[in-house]
């Protein structure tokens, strides 16, 4: 028999087999079907839910002009115009610039300086103690326990807070704090560096 014989038989045969395999397959009674979706509620076009998607990022570019919220008071020997000129001075670093008066701003800025007690730990840990030989070849060893030194310091604490004034909404918030000095000079000092600090991470990335 010729080899193209043998395929188109072989070709039936395989059609055959899948014509009956088929026909022994059991039915399935399920058949796929949707049902059409609801139609949405009235008022869902004019008051979408803003909650089911995730706010937007603040862009902080967009603010420019600041007023006080709190006018703060003066701190230790510093009035409370030295205080207030030390933020302005970091706020106008950073872009921002006091709002002109009858003009409306776009931040109102919150801040508290108070004076804070501190205890520090300092370990002095002077290692173990080694003898020596003639050639100066270590021979022994005996250890020292690390000595512990406590004290007590006064810190200047500062707290800054920004608020959108349309909506009455915290918009930003840090604190910081610095050493604080002895003499009126010292202390305008810690406090500059306090605030500097605080402000180190506006506006956020």
């Amino acid at each position: 028999m010729a080899q193209g014989s043998i395929a188109r038989l072989a070709g039936a045969c395989s059609l055959v087999l899948c014509l009956l395999l088929a026909a022994c397959a059991p039915r399935n009674p399920y058949r796929a079907e949707s049902m059409p979706l609801p139609p949405a509620p009235a008022a869902a076009a004019q008051d979408p839910d803003r909650s089911a998607y995730p706010a937007a990022p603040l862009d902080f570019s967009r603010f420019r002009s600041w007023r006080w919220r709190n006018v703060p008071p003066g701190s230790g020997a510093l009035g409370p115009e030295e205080v207030q000129a030390l933020l302005a001075g970091e706020l106008d670093q950073r872009g921002l610039r006091p709002a002109r008066a009858g003009q409306a701003a776009d931040l109102e800025v919150s801040l508290d300086v108070r004076s804070e007690r501190r205890i520090r730990q300092v370990y002095d840990d002077y290692g173990g103690y080694y003898g020596r030989g003639p050639y100066d070849h270590a021979y022994g060893a005996w250890g020292a326990a690390p000595l512990v030194r406590s004290y007590e310091e006064e810190v200047l604490v500062v707290r800054i807070e920004l608020f959108d004034p349309a909506r009455e909404q915290s918009l930003w918030r840090n604190h910081a704090e610095a050493r604080q000095g002895d003499d009126r000079h010292a202390h305008g000092e810690a406090l500059r560096q306090a605030i500097r600090r605080a402000l180190q991470d506006y506006p956020p990335r």
